[in-house]
């Protein structure tokens, strides 16, 4: 999103290109906030009647609301590496939790920086393979950004860790969201008054443990008035939630958006404070959801609404209107062209598209987007999840498994909770005949096999880091996750 704070009447949105670029010193900046594992649905502009986030709410009163903006691949490493190349999986190497991007693959950090931005990236990594634990050193596996506080994966919020440009970890005392914004304060005030810059900040929570949160936070919910939704199911037996309480867990995760909520008020007033508001590109989104027991499941990498749906605000004075809502399916696949047309710069070959017509213009924008799991791994092998392919379209949700086999249809405007299959309805023939013909046509547009896991490993050439993530995955649980059966 773009940021914005001047009084009076907002100019008239204009389309930001090369031929106009000189009408302005530098380049539009880009101040890049994300969240891990939070659900669109669960912001005070998104129609959360529980949750307070109101400097979010701010953001999304003062610029564009992207209503249906949807995780293509709804679990970490997969769809961060489509969030910074603007390509899906199969086309930056990151398959899976735990693989790296390919280490030449063009991205958002190598194309700014190439412009003669700064560029900068804080927080959660998740992108250079394993260990987990593993230094990031400068360099190609960096992917363009310079100024560097970042960790490639840890969940141990109050025991912030992160690494600089030696091997040597930097512990911090107190909350990490407050940590990573105070690297991010650092970064913005290290800016020359000409300065066009690029800040990715990667945030953590509200990703479990969902207990680790400030009490302060945690007492503003009172788990008795937490509501449960109607597609919440018991978790009985389920490995991966037996410990967890659902109006406590949701207490705390809700405590956690608004620690966040607090952290983007804090780094909005110093864009104010230094006078880089008037040009600064701000975003707010997340890398995916969380199913939170809705249909009995955990974590993510399913195509429910609660693992696909994201939040995702742009505001920007200049260049987009204030107030709007996006109602067009979008994806995070659509990031990295829309930021590069927001300043005037060629995205290449990627799989999304700008929305930058829709934004400012109105325009309708697509009708669906592509939705995947290409592997089975980590929580989706405990869970049972398949491999599956699928659109989210403005109203259905469809999906497959391999072997192009039905597997769930969805009417969201009938049934916005998900709660009843349609995949078997012969009323709805017509329908999941017109979706099938049009996700197999996207796949074949994108060069996606639809392959099984070791198909798509093979595929993706990425056999050597398959078989390192599976042997940490032996280090750290004392098994492998066999995916062959």
């Amino acid at each position: 999103m773009i940021l914005m704070y001047v009084a009076g009447a907002p100019c008239q949105p204009c389309r930001l290109t090369r031929e106009n670029m000189s009408m302005s010193q530098r380049r539009p900046s880009v101040l890049f906030l994300f969240a891990d594992q939070l659900r669109g649905r669960d912001l005070g502009c998104m129609g959360s009647p529980v949750v307070r986030t109101p400097w979010v709410d701010r953001l999304a009163d003062e610029g564009v609301v992207a209503s249906r903006a949807y995780a293509n691949s709804p679990v970490c490493t997969p769809n961060r590496g489509t969030l910074l190349t603007g390509l899906f999986p199969h086309g930056h190497g990151a398959i899976a939790n735990d693989m790296p991007m390919y280490a030449d693959v063009p991205s958002i950090g190598r194309t700014l920086r190439d412009a003669g931005y700064r560029t900068g990236y804080v927080g959660k990594w998740h992108l250079d393979g394993v260990p987990r634990s593993r230094f990031t050193p400068p360099g190609e596996r960096r992917h363009g950004f310079q100024y560097w506080a970042a960790y490639n994966c840890a969940h141990d919020y109050f025991n912030p860790t992160y690494y600089r440009d030696d091997p040597v970890p930097i512990v911090a005392d107190g909350y990490e969201p407050v940590v990573q914004t105070g690297l991010a304060v650092e970064f913005l005030r290290s800016l020359a008054d000409d300065d066009s810059f690029a800040l990715f900040l990667s945030w953590g929570p509200p990703h479990d443990p969902y207990d680790q949160v400030p009490e302060e936070y945690r007492r503003r919910y009172d788990p008795e008035r937490v509501s449960l939704p109607p597609n919440l199911l018991s978790a009985d037996g389920n490995p991966l939630a037996r410990d967890l309480e659902p109006r406590e867990t949701l207490r705390s995760y809700y405590a956690a958006i608004s620690a966040l909520d607090d952290q983007v008020g804090r780094l909005l007033r110093e864009l104010d404070r230094l006078d880089r508001e008037r040009d600064t590109i701000v975003v707010f989104t997340s890398d995916h959801g969380d199913m939170l027991w809705a249909h009995g499941w955990m974590k993510k990498q399913l195509p429910y609404e609660e693992a696909i749906h994201v939040p995702l605000i742009l505001r920007c004075r200049e260049l987009l209107p204030a107030g709007r809502t996006y109602d067009a399916p979008c994806s995070t696949a659509d990031l990295v062209p829309t930021l590069l047309d927001l300043a005037g710069l060629e995205p290449g070959d990627v799989h999304g598209r700008s929305l930058l017509p829709g934004l400012s213009d109105g325009e309708r924008g697509d009708d669906a987007v592509l939705i995947m799991n290409q592997c089975r791994f980590d929580e989706a092998l405990l869970q049972g999840v398949p491999e599956w392919r699928g659109l989210r379209s403005r109203r259905w949700t469809y999906a497959e498994t391999v072997e192009r086999t039905p597997w769930l249809l969805f009417d969201n405007d009938a049934d916005p909770w998900q709660q009843a299959n349609l995949i078997h309805s012969p009323d709805h023939a017509d329908v999941r005949g017109t979706l099938a013909a049009e996700l197999r046509a996207r796949l074949h547009q994108v060069g996606d096999p639809f392959t099984d896991t070791l198909g798509m490993v093979e595929h993706t050439g990425t056999g050597e880091a398959w078989r390192v993530r599976e042997l940490d995955m032996v280090s750290r649980f004392g098994e492998l996750l066999d995916v062959s059966e």
